[in-house]
């Protein structure tokens, strides 16, 4: 079992901010709150992932809001999940009694009662006697609509113009201010219960009493377990890949199928810096390398889901940008503008915080070999394709067939210069690739010719303008000799064989230039402006990619051990940000999918590797 271990200080000694590694996620495929190991809880949206925030003291310690449940005397703390369940146990150890707060989100199949968004923490003394202090402290529309607090048939209701949320407790609370707040002692083997749910919209409010949390906690607990059975995963790293896969089911947006890349939003990828950007959206690549992952697990609803989404939720454009958006809204929706929210002061101080996401308007060409990839896997491992489905690939192939050879925004999201990068050159070879290889199987239609002549001249402008001679490295794009992370995916898309003496010599130019002690760094912002603003930390998606190139290149042991050592960087209950910033400490958004997917791929392959 993992945990954490903490002091925690008292109130006036307590830092404003937890730090981003110091939190566990809890979730109901729908929204998803962040609890540190202090107790609080820190960041939380009502209804679904991209809402506006109710509990936001992580970007904003005064204005933000938050749910503070934690003994009123000094603790150690200890964190972790409940065994195989996203059940999130804080538990804290003082001079007279250890005590711990239970954290989940019930998960109900019935629709209205899934508009609920019940949030529950059921607090418990299991040795001595130990006082606890609460304070509810929401703050709704990511602290910009002020609420009224009253008390209603015994529940203290928090209502704002746009969402009403009822505090359901088996202890009596009191409301200061514009917030709620109790203070109560629990001996061994007493309990308290604090519900919070959504209310309005036929919603009508419910008790929540100490049995009935009980049951609930039950019930989510056989979800999860049931969940979680069906994983054909049986290798060395069990713990870590099921957490991994547990953590991509919790960013499944269950109504549609979609999956969010984060469900965080304006964490730094460098503290005091600006790039802080809204990860709750479904990017398409990121959704389909973890569908990739998913299958690979042997849980294809979550394939079959996304599909759904796909062909359910998004209309294909006809504008010169392409028939697919980079990123979606969770409903489908197209349009995410993006604003920045100067009154809240970013997390420890990183400025601005911005809501939505520009980058929803650049070309990336790589989406669709991400794309079509993990639906040639879903037609493998999970169901054939329908016949509506084929034309929509045979339509994106078509599109990639004329237009791979633009120059674009690439994997990065650079808000520089466009370039010709290697990488988006290298998945539009795979969007081709892969189609080839279903209608091959499948005897479909299929413009073969053209088909398979635009892949060959992919192929030869990627090893002909993609190849540095003086670097003996193919680099990030045409034209320079920089050299990027993303073309370790090379040998994974079976472009190039893992063992070609142009690929190992790569191996090596990136492992002196971008690796630092098994972390790799994305590219260096130095050498190939982005835009911004700043340096960032390692990129630990890339981190995975290595290790998996290193396994495949023969070099196992190598492999073995930086995937070893990538262990060592995850939190206390084997989540992770989007990067690893240069003392270990985690940043960016948390946690992030595509870390999680990158981190079940290395494992796959390095533990068939090692046989």
């Amino acid at each position: 079992m993992t945990t954490c271990e903490s002091l925690r200080p008292s109130k006036a000694d307590a830092p404003r901010y937890t730090p981003i590694a110091e939190h566990g996620l809890i979730g109901d495929m729908r929204t998803a709150a962040l609890v540190g190991t202090n107790g609080t809880i820190d960041w939380y949206c009502c209804a679904r992932f991209d809402a506006p925030s109710v509990f936001a003291a992580i970007l904003d310690a005064d204005r933000g809001g938050a749910f503070d449940l934690a003994p009123d005397v000094p603790a150690r703390t200890k964190q972790f999940y409940f065994p195989d369940t996203n059940i999130l146990i804080t538990r804290f150890f003082a001079d007279n009694g250890v005590g711990e707060v239970q954290d989940f989100m019930p998960i109900v199949g019935d629709s209205r009662e899934a508009g609920r968004h019940r949030l529950i923490r059921r607090v418990l003394c299991v040795r001595g006697s130990l006082p606890f202090t609460v304070r509810v402290a929401p703050r709704f529309d990511y602290g910009r609509q002020a609420h009224t607090v009253s008390t209603r048939q015994g529940q203290t209701v928090f209502a704002s113009p746009d969402l009403s949320l009822a505090l359901t407790s088996t202890v009596p609370v009191q409301i200061d201010g514009p917030d709620a707040c109790s203070s109560f002692t629990l001996q061994e083997g007493e309990a308290a219960v604090f519900a919070l749910d959504r209310i309005g919209d036929g919603l009508e409010q419910r008790s929540c009493a100490v049995l009935e949390a009980e049951e609930l906690f039950g019930a989510t607990v056989r979800y999860w377990r049931g969940w979680l059975s069906q994983s054909r995963y049986r290798g060395r790293w069990r713990e870590m890949v099921h957490r991994s896969a547990l953590t991509l089911k919790l960013l499944t947006y269950a109504p549609t199928g979609a999956i969010v890349a984060a469900p965080t939003a304006s964490l730094p990828e460098q503290i005091g810096g600006e790039r802080n950007w809204d990860y709750r959206y479904a990017w398409v690549r990121d959704a389909a390398f973890c569908i990739y992952a998913l299958l690979r697990l042997g849980f294809t609803d979550e394939a079959k889901a996304f599909v759904h989404f796909l062909s359910q939720n998004i209309c294909l454009g006809t504008g010169d940008d392409g028939p697919l958006q980079i990123m979606y809204g969770i409903d489908g929706r197209s349009e995410l503008p993006e604003e920045e929210l100067p009154h809240l002061e970013g997390h420890l101080g990183s400025a601005p915080v911005r809501i939505g996401n520009d980058a929803v308007n650049q070309l990336q060409l790589d989406i669709y070999g991400a794309l079509i990839d993990s639906l040639y896997l879903y037609d493998k491992w999970g169901e054939p394709l329908s016949s509506d489905h084929w034309d929509t690939v045979g339509k994106l192939v078509d599109w990639v067939c004329d237009n791979w050879d633009q120059p674009d925004e690439g994997i990065w999201e650079t808000r520089g210069k466009i370039q010709n990068f290697l990488y988006s050159q290298l998945m539009c070879w795979v969007a081709i690739e892969r189609a080839i290889r279903i209608a091959t199987h499948r005897g479909l239609p299929a413009d073969m010719l053209r088909w398979s002549r635009t892949r060959d001249a992919i192929y030869r402008r990627i090893m002909d303008r993609g190849w540095s001679t003086e670097r003996r490295a193919f680099v990030q794009h045409e034209g320079d000799d920089v050299l990027d992370a993303a073309v370790l995916m090379m040998p994974l898309a079976k472009f190039i064989s893992p063992t070609d003496p142009k690929w190992l010599s790569t191996l090596d130019v990136l492992g002196e230039d971008l690796v630092s002690d098994s972390l790799v760094y994305r590219y260096d912002p130095r050498s190939s402006p982005d835009g911004l603003r700043g340096e960032e930390g390692t990129f630990s998606i890339c981190s995975f990619w290595y290790v998996e190139a290193l396994s495949r290149a023969g070099r196992v042991d190598e492999a073995r051990l930086a995937f070893e050592k990538m262990l060592t960087y995850a939190n206390h209950v084997g989540l992770y940000a989007e990067e690893i910033g240069r003392t270990g400490e985690q940043i960016g958004n948390f946690p992030q999918a595509f870390t999680h997917l990158g981190l079940i791929s290395a494992a796959f392959n390095l533990d068939r590797a090692l046989g």
